[in-house]
């Protein structure tokens, strides 16, 4: 049974700036994350080491350092903002795409990449995407479809799309490097 916030406000708020490289896009925290008030903190999940592993990060950060990925153009937020548990724990009415449209349209990152692809579907609103990168564009960012870090998906683990957007977000900052 999800877990709904009592105070209306987000379970995990929401790391955004203008002008990321890329913000990453999952459903909703999980209990783990939801009690660390930090993202992807069950020790399960993949999400940080994979950062680490794709050259996201410089070294691998515990969850409680999410803050510090603004400082390398990364962001994160999730479609639901109100509930934790597994997607299946999650209720439909909670997973807000229309937010994540207008958050995208308020920050206008280059990329987003949804970190699960039940994640995609309701972001994009597409029945399967495939994973990687997408065709078009979502409010006019670049969009990635990830597999899931979450220890629950490992039988549909690829690290493949993980390095696209991490190529992706390399060519940007080598970019900002060349115009500095």
């Amino acid at each position: 049974m999800p877990r709904a916030s009592s105070r209306n406000r987000p379970l995990v708020p929401d790391l955004l700036a203008p002008g990321l490289d890329l913000v990453f896009c999952g459903t909703a925290p999980s209990r783990a994350s939801f009690q660390a008030r930090a993202y992807y903190a069950n020790p399960g999940n993949a999400f940080w080491p994979t950062l680490f592993a794709v050259g996201l990060t410089p070294e691998r950060f515990a969850p409680g350092r999410y803050r510090e990925l603004l400082a390398l153009g990364l962001g994160l937020t999730d479609l639901n903002k109100t509930e934790y548990g597994s997607d299946h724990e999650l209720s439909a009415a909670a997973m807000d795409a229309a937010s994540l449209h207008a958050k995208l349209r308020r920050f206008r990152p280059a990329a987003i990449a949804f970190t699960s692809k039940n994640a995609a579907a309701l972001g994009l609103g597409v029945s399967a995407p495939a994973y990687g990168r997408q065709a078009g564009t979502i409010e006019g960012a670049i969009a990635f479809v990830l597999a899931s870090p979450s220890g629950r998906a490992r039988s549909f683990w690829t690290i493949e799309p993980w390095r696209q957007a991490a190529a992706f977000v390399a060519e940007r900052r080598r970019s900002r490097e060349r115009a500095a």
